[in-house]
């Protein structure tokens, strides 16, 4: 994919954010506010200076302008008063709508997806990200080439501009359609590699934990601190975007695999869902999924309530699941006593090394199943290889030929392979 730059590129956007709340929007439970907050962070992730805000509640969108004609004209003066070059809608947007627009406001108007796939290809690092990016930006694009037209052409570069480049965007249906085709095989082809290592991760036994969790979460700093993994941390949304596994040594001396996954949004944009789908679906091959919450954010059950949702979305609802509230060292008293209690609940701190460990013993204990005890023969060193390979041997004794060994079982391991132990279990 090539990004697009020129010698005036550095022309920061001036935006003002429109939210327009329908009907609709009130029907599906969507949180406006939630999602205008979220929006601010957006733009400011994307470089904007963000100057104003402008909300209207109307039944349902205008066909013509998405908000109503006087709202246009309150948008139009705000622009002149505040000196802005950029409008950004917190919702989709047709090309029609873009375009009459741009002629009335003589503004660039970019709506949330549009914004987010332009944060996501400056983030995008890897071949199946960079892939993942383009091929969501040309899906979006290809019904809105009509209204894309003075956007495209608009000098001073900027939000909007980057990923799949100007001069692509200016071709005609076709080739952009048969660029997605492109896309979409070379795609396929990262899937079908990405599911060779899966299952060579399943033949080797190698047991999987997913990071989950709300952009901005703390998903990265607790891989980073559990681990020693070299990712990049920043406070900001979408500050990782390709998925980063790190082996992680639990007490036992047993490793696990565990996976940061891409952080999540509320409206996550259905053209990114459908493109990053392969890499989500890391989290349906996990024995264990984490979910990182930020306790110290006011909208942190609105937040939980979009991450269930969309693992509900990705078939990983009924993985077993622990929820660690991160961030409780910077919550106020009364937050951290409204949050719930329980063994699948943990308060913790990712600079906390006392949770850092009690955060290994969780995962120890989640993954591990009954304890039991093998009688091996002596001579069957395979089998207590195998002994070790599924679980944790607490204790061995000798008695005369055999070997008694007391095993704390890892539930999905012996699954696997305890068939071939099955005959060697002592009965109480």
């Amino acid at each position: 994919m090539t990004t697009t730059h020129d010698t005036q590129t550095d022309i920061q956007d001036r935006a003002i954010l429109v939210s327009l709340v329908t009907d609709k929007i009130k029907r599906t439970g969507i949180d406006p506010e939630l999602s205008l907050q979220e929006l601010v962070q957006l733009a400011e992730t994307a470089g904007v200076e963000v100057l104003d805000v402008l909300r209207q509640n109307k039944e349902t969108p205008d066909s013509k302008w998405f908000i109503g004609k006087g709202k246009v004209e309150e948008l139009r003066m705000a622009a002149d008063g505040f000196g802005a070059n950029t409008a950004i809608f917190d919702q989709e947007l047709s090309g029609a709508q873009v375009r009459n627009l741009e002629e009335a406001l003589d503004l660039k108007i970019i709506d949330r997806t549009q914004l987010i796939l332009d944060i996501f290809a400056g983030r995008a690092k890897t071949r199946e990200g960079i892939i993942q990016v383009e091929l969501a930006q040309l899906s979006y694009l290809l019904p809105r080439l009509s209204g894309q037209g003075k956007n495209l052409s608009r000098l001073g570069g900027g939000i909007g501009t980057r990923g799949p480049g100007e001069s692509k965007l200016e071709t005609d249906r076709r080739h952009i359609r048969n660029r997605i085709d492109e896309l979409k095989r070379q795609l396929d082809e990262v899937v079908k590699t990405r599911e060779l290592h899966r299952e060579r991760r399943r033949k080797s036994g190698a047991v999987q934990v997913a990071l989950v969790g709300y952009t901005n979460a703390g998903k990265s700093t607790l891989l980073k601190q559990l681990t020693d993994a070299d990712v990049y941390i920043e406070n900001q949304l979408f500050a990782t975007l390709d998925p980063t596994s790190r082996v992680l040594q639990l007490p036992s001396g047993k490793e696990v695999v565990l996976t940061d996954t891409v952080g999540f949004i509320q409206n996550l944009p259905h053209d990114l869902v459908a493109s990053f789908r392969a890499t989500l679906e890391e989290v349906n091959e996990a024995n264990l999924v984490l979910h990182v919450v930020d306790a110290s954010s006011p909208m942190r059950e609105e937040q939980m309530e979009v991450v269930q949702a969309i693992l509900t979305d990705l078939g990983a609802a009924g993985k077993p699941q622990i929820t660690l509230f991160n961030k409780s060292d910077i919550c106020q008293p009364e937050q951290l006593e409204m949050l719930p209690a329980g063994p699948e609940y943990l308060k913790i701190s990712a600079f906390n090394p006392e949770d850092l460990t009690l955060i290994r013993e969780i995962i120890e204990d989640s993954l591990a199943g009954d304890t039991l005890t093998f009688r091996i023969p002596g001579d069957r060193g395979d089998l207590s290889s195998l002994l070790y390979r599924v679980g944790e041997v607490l204790e061995q004794q000798y008695d005369e030929n055999d070997v008694l060994y007391n095993v704390r079982l890892n539930k999905e391991d012996y699954e696997k392979w305890g068939y071939k132990l099955a005959e060697f279990v002592v009965q109480e």
